[in-house]
């Protein structure tokens, strides 16, 4: 089978330099299996810069100092944004039931990162839950979320979502929560801005992790799946370098950190797995 960017006349042959470059810059992992999927999703941005051939945008990405721009393009053209509310809600449950009433009884301001988040679900349904348990009039309670590519968070700083978005989403919850406008349904102005704010952060980049990283919760789930074990490892490092001697990860269903070497321990709180630094005392 012919694939799309064959149909395009465009070489292949530099695809593994390609998938090499991706995966040290974005920490994103595509085997011989994948080359396709990941020749048809850079195949518009390499004709768009008038280009004959993968190599030659290689050689853009590898070799051009004028080329961070476009590395927000390629991260727009190879994000998978496929979220919904109310994802894997039993975690997000036991993060607000049993995390946050300690980290609250321990002083200070209670902060959560939510990276990747996409076109904005996660961040907001973990809002949804913490304004429907009394938290934001009992502690102070800062949300914070991020992603690769601009133009998820575009849809994340709009705040509308179609059906599909809200499948999964009770029903009294989408009522008390959104307003029909037209095809789209739109987030209550009051618990979007709950998320204090949608920043551009690349995960393999220390110097975008480690600032947003000092937070007692970081949730990333659904991302490490489509990373190296090597790069899943950096991650975890720089989140464990950064967060405080106590501190609660949380990935997806999918994902492990079982067999790699990080700080974490997984443990079982509240009914879900989530990932603890430090002791054992929940």
């Amino acid at each position: 089978m012919v694939s799309h960017a064959e149909s395009l006349g465009l070489s292949s042959s530099a695809l593994p330099l390609l998938a090499a470059v991706v995966h040290e810059r974005l920490g994103l992992s595509y085997e011989p299996s994948r080359y396709d999927m990941l020749a048809d999703r850079l195949a518009p941005l390499v004709l768009e810069r008038g280009f004959e051939s993968f190599l030659d945008y290689y050689y853009l990405l590898k070799y051009d100092a004028a080329a961070a721009a476009e590395w927000s393009r390629v991260m727009d053209a190879l994000s998978v944004t496929e979220t919904y509310f109310w994802r894997e809600i039993d975690q997000l449950r036991a993060i607000v039931d049993h995390v946050v009433p300690r980290l609250a009884a321990a002083g200070g301001p209670v902060r959560i990162w939510s990276v990747p988040c996409a076109s904005g679900e996660e961040p907001l349904t973990l809002a949804m839950l913490l304004h429907e348990a009394g938290w934001f009039d009992r502690a102070p309670i800062e949300i914070y979320a991020s992603d690769g590519s601009p133009a998820a968070l575009e849809r994340a700083r709009a705040g509308r979502y179609r059906e599909r978005s809200l499948r999964n989403l009770p029903h009294a919850l989408r009522e008390r929560y959104f307003a029909a406008d037209n095809e789209a349904w739109v987030i209550d102005p009051a618990l979007h801005a709950r998320v204090r704010s949608w920043s551009v952060v690349n995960l393999m980049c220390e110097g975008d992790v480690a600032p947003r990283a000092r937070v007692p919760v970081i949730v990333c789930r659904n991302v490490f799946i489509y990373f190296s074990p090597a790069a899943i490892e950096r991650v975890a490092g720089m989140f464990a370098q950064a967060m405080p001697p106590r501190a609660y990860l949380c990935l997806g269903a999918a994902e492990s950190l079982l067999k790699l070497r990080t700080a974490f321990d997984l443990q079982e709180i509240g009914g879900a797995f989530v990932y603890v630094k430090g002791d054992r005392d929940v």
